[in-house]
């Protein structure tokens, strides 16, 4: 057995005792940080908070469409979603109500009528946003609106 001498002994325990001392020192120092920085406890907001929408600034949509008095008119529109619908042989006047809390509203409407006069109209929260008529026989008219 080798035996080191006692300047080896106390170089070695040196070393030891400096590096327990740096890793004390930034693990206070980390510690310290964290409570002025931030809590280390997670305050995240669950999945349940997040699942819920709140309804903000509805639009209340409305799509007519009107021309001669009797007469009838095959009428395909998009509603709020997006969803393509289909009227047949519909009386005139013809509406369409529905409101959405989308950002971002395209509807649209097309008619065709056995009538001479047709027209169409898109409303967003009262305020007209297009409006078309025609006059000829088996008129043919529409309307489209994106309003953000």
């Amino acid at each position: 057995m080798i035996r080191l001498p006692l300047a080896s002994k106390v170089a070695r325990g040196w070393l030891v005792c400096v590096t327990i001392a740096v890793v004390a020192l930034a693990a206070f120092t980390v510690h310290r940080l964290q409570g002025f920085f931030g809590s280390p406890d997670l305050t995240g907001s669950g999945d349940a908070v997040a699942d819920q929408i709140v309804p903000f600034n509805p639009k209340r949509v409305r799509l007519e469409v009107f021309g001669d008095p009797g007469s009838t008119a095959t009428i395909t529109y998009s509603d709020v979603n997006s969803r393509p619908q289909r009227v047949d042989g519909a009386t005139l006047p013809w509406s369409y109500d529905n409101s959405t809390t989308t950002p971002v509203v395209l509807v649209n409407v097309q008619a065709q009528s056995d009538g001479y006069t047709l027209g169409c109209r898109v409303t967003i929260d009262g305020v007209v946003k297009v409006e078309r008529s025609v006059s000829e026989p088996n008129a043919y008219v529409y309307c489209l609106d994106k309003s953000g």
